[in-house]
């Protein structure tokens, strides 16, 4: 029997090595470029929308929010919502947990490729919102779809669209299951019961209570509950990180300084990119940018679909501004917190570094809120993936898989918050990645018709205003 024990745990151990090395290829720097790549493509063919439009944007998001274009406009729910559901997805470990092992591994420069990431995947975002909204259709259920699946499979004509949009599809429909919910949901355990002591088959009760009574109700109930979580969650955790920026105000410079040097510094490990000799802080930046704002993946614009709108460019704008808030206001303030503090200094790893952070800065109140925190985003993001895994279940296998879907993945939050694992967090980091390859491809052959759709929203004032 030890003998069998034995050769089990030298197969499971060979197991990890050999997804952490096909993780690792799959994340390595020819995915991070073209990423980086796609999104500076992106920018120059739509002319710097993510500045030059940037007001326009947030005017759409946070003070029109709740006109949607009317009520007569084709959709499930409001530009607001849709902004909130997508957000509830990409605010979650990786605003905490991501941003803490990214500068941990990468040293301070890595919060620079951060912002890099965010600001082209602006325009990624964009684009990925404007071809979703395009070339959405309605359901056999009369219920308004789109995405990645959807763009393409229409805009990419014969069997190349076709097996881009099924790829996408499966991919992403294994990646809600893993970093969608289950890792999502051992995340909040991990939380509660470090801090608060609270027992894991308690936090896997209340997962699958409060996710059934939301996700049941379709993506008119997340949409609901997301536009109220998400903003209060944001809140709290932002006050805190705020609380500590102020008080360490008179070292932001030098933490300016040290960023920007370390962004391109030698001394902090080999690599290349580009052509250009940089340290660990890209590969780490990059990695972490994007796996919390999740520009370039093709998930968000499934939201974004939902939503009412007359026209692709307005909930486009929208959804630009998701990437904004997520990276470059949220794990800002997180890496802001641990640049400050020095904690990524010390032998802490992960979430222990941001927890650290927030206790330098706040006293005993800071793990608290960081505990909080992390099970609130983690929560949220079960909620936005549930929505993205069932749309694409459904491209796959049609309306009748909607509600068996549901059911697993309800069931499998509470799986999460009990089990170990390991194995499960490789395989989500792997079919994220995935993700990311048939919409990126199709966002290059599709950015054409996107810059159109643009440049005819612009110069018609009439469409503008409306």
């Amino acid at each position: 029997m030890s003998d069998l024990l034995q050769h089990v745990i030298a197969m499971e151990q060979h197991l990890l090595r050999t997804l952490d090395s096909l993780s690792g290829f799959i994340w390595g720097l020819p995915l991070c470029a073209l990423l980086i790549g796609t999104g500076l493509f992106l920018t120059f063919r739509l002319r710097g929308i993510q500045i030059t439009h940037f007001s326009y944007a947030l005017y759409l998001a946070l003070i029109k929010r709740k006109e949607s274009d009317g009520e007569d406009s084709a959709g499930e729910i409001s530009h607001f919502q849709a902004l909130m559901t997508a957000l509830s997805a990409t605010v979650g470990t990786g605003n905490i947990v991501g941003v803490a092992t990214a500068i941990g591994m990468g040293g301070p420069g890595a919060l620079f490729w951060m912002w890099v990431t965010g600001l082209v995947g602006m325009a990624t975002k964009y684009t990925e919102a404007v071809l979703a909204v395009h070339y959405r259709e309605t359901d056999d259920r009369g219920e308004v779809v789109g995405g990645p699946m959807y763009y393409l499979r229409k805009g990419i004509s014969g069997p190349v669209g076709r097996v881009l949009a099924f790829l996408f599809a499966v991919f992403a429909v294994v990646a809600s299951f893993g970093i969608g919910n289950l890792t999502q949901a051992n995340s909040v355990a991990d939380a509660l019961q470090g801090t608060f002591e609270l027992d894991r088959w308690i936090t896997a009760l209340i997962l699958v209570l409060l996710s059934a009574l939301v996700i049941l109700g379709g993506i008119r109930w997340i949409g609901k509950v997301t536009s109220v979580l998400v903003p209060i969650m944001i809140v709290f955790y932002m006050t805190g990180a705020l609380i500590i920026f102020f008080t360490y105000i008179d070292g932001v410079p030098a933490a300016f300084q040290l960023i920007l040097e370390r962004a391109f510094a030698p001394d902090a490990a080999g690599g290349g990119f580009i052509g250009v000799m940089v340290s660990r802080a890209v590969e780490y930046g990059v990695k972490r940018g994007v796996f919390s704002n999740e520009s370039g993946l093709g998930s968000s614009p499934i939201a974004a679909a939902a939503a009412r709108t007359k026209h692709p460019v307005t909930q486009a704008l929208v959804s630009m501004t998701q990437t904004f808030i997520d990276t470059l206001v949220v794990c800002s303030l997180t890496g802001f917190a641990i640049i400050l503090t020095g904690s990524y200094t010390g032998d802490a790893q992960g979430i222990d570094i941001t927890m650290n952070a927030f206790a330098a800065g706040l006293g005993q109140s800071g793990p608290f809120i960081v505990a909080i925190s992390q099970a609130l985003f983690a929560y949220s993001t079960v909620l936005g993936w549930s929505y993205y895994g069932e749309k694409c279940l459904e491209y796959l296998m049609g309306s009748r898989a909607v509600l068996p879907y549901r059911i697993v993945f309800i069931l499998l939050a509470g799986v999460g918050a009990l089990a170990s694992l390991r194995l499960v967090w490789l395989f989500s980091d792997i079919f994220n990645g995935l993700m990311a390859l048939p919409n990126l491809i199709g966002l290059l052959f599709l950015s054409g018709i996107a810059a159109r759709i643009t440049r005819e929203y612009f110069a018609d004032p009439d469409k503008k205003a409306s």
